[in-house]
């Protein structure tokens, strides 16, 4: 057994095939407003 993996197929592959998608960000990051709402709420429970 060889230490390295068989990239044989990887240079093979052709990219041209892939279709074109776009991403969209799901998860937002939140607020200032938020994070200070959540922070106060835990130190008054």
């Amino acid at each position: 057994m060889s230490d390295k993996p068989d990239l044989s197929e990887v240079e093979k592959f052709d990219k041209s095939k892939l279709k074109k998608t776009n991403t969209e960000e799901k998860n937002t990051l939140p607020s200032k407003e938020t994070i200070q709402q959540e922070k106060e709420s835990v130190q008054t429970s």
